[in-house]
Order: structure tokens, then C-alpha cells, then sequence
């Protein structure tokens, strides 16, 4: 079964969130040191990834549509 677009992008953007969690506590805990940036760069990948997904999701039913 496929998954709809705005599922996978929903859920990259879940995954941006649980890095950046993650990454707090590490900061919070350690300073900043490689894992910490690993983690950020990571969070960014995902959420960038996450609303890519979904923009091209929308703008793909709007030209369907049309």
C-alpha cells in the first residue's frame, strides 16, 4: 500500500521535531559538540524535507484539479 505524500511529510516533520528534542537535551547536558550539530543538521534535513513534501503534495491537487 502507498503512503499519501502529506503522511510522509507529516511524518519527516515528526522526526524534525524528535531531533530537535534531542539535540536540546544533548546542548543542555554535553554543550555543543559533533552529535549536537549532527542532530541540528539532521532536524533540518527532516523538516526541510517534511515541508517540501507537502507544498509540492498541495500544489500537485491544485493542478488536478485544474
Amino acid at each position: 500500500m502507498r503512503r499519501s505524500p502529506i503522511f510522509s511529510g507529516f511524518i519527516y516533520i515528526l522526526l524534525g521535531c524528535l531531533f530537535t528534542y534531542f539535540a536540546i537535551q544533548d546542548v543542555a547536558e554535553n554543550g555543543w559538540g559533533f552529535f549536537s550539530y549532527l542532530l541540528v543538521l539532521l532536524a533540518t534535513f527532516d523538516f526541510g524535507s517534511g515541508v517540501k513534501i507537502m507544498f509540492f503534495s498541495y500544489k500537485y491537487k491544485d493542478k488536478i484539479k485544474k
